[in-house]
């Protein structure tokens, strides 16, 4: 099978992850590409499920030998990236869904073309955002902010995407996002 990507991309807090989870929960034949990072594991997160975790020094090396479809230094020392190993296995198989950061979603569509969706999500303002990382008790107030800082910038790539949901409303996004992939899937 040649797969399709189903890539997710957003600022922090506008919901991705929940539209994500979502979607994995109401199709089985989806697979979710893990992403590389260099951060550290939040929570119970494990190397391999959630994320792939490697230092910065490692995930640097892994830059210089070419085993990204896209990466970025989403911060200083924090990068975010695909490895294309773990892409092709996975589409040899089944469709695969990708939660990613606005640069890396941009990358992924450019370098899968037609074979890609590009979902853009978005929360109705920057208050909203605020109000949801700080809900999630996870979140240092340093980095809520330096997260803040970057959504208006992030907001921008909204133009580069295929369909963009806004999501005010859980259920209304949850609705549109289903036909939007089933539509995707059936062409």
């Amino acid at each position: 099978m040649n797969g399709k990507l189903i890539i997710f991309s957003a600022p922090s807090g506008s919901g991705k992850s929940t539209l994500v989870n979502y979607l994995m929960g109401q199709d089985s034949s989806l697979a979710f590409s893990i992403s590389a990072t260099s951060r550290p594991p939040r929570g119970s997160e494990k190397h391999g499920n959630e994320y792939f975790f490697f230092t910065p020094e490692e995930f640097r090396a892994k830059i210089e030998a070419d085993e990204f479809v896209e990466y970025e230094e989403v911060y200083p020392g924090r990068y975010y990236g695909t490895l294309k190993s773990q892409v092709e296995e996975q589409l040899e198989r089944q469709n695969v869904v990708f939660d990613v950061d606005v640069v890396g979603g941009r990358n992924l569509k450019e370098y899968y073309g037609e074979r890609a969706l590009f979902i853009f999500v978005q929360a109705p303002s920057v208050e909203v955002l605020r109000e949801r990382l700080v809900g999630r008790g996870d979140t240092a107030p340093e980095e809520i902010e330096k997260r803040i800082a970057k959504a208006e910038f992030e907001m921008t790539f909204s133009q580069y995407a295929d369909r963009v949901i806004v999501n005010d409303d859980l259920e209304k996004a949850k609705s549109e996002l289903l036909k939007i992939v089933n539509n995707f899937l059936s062409l």
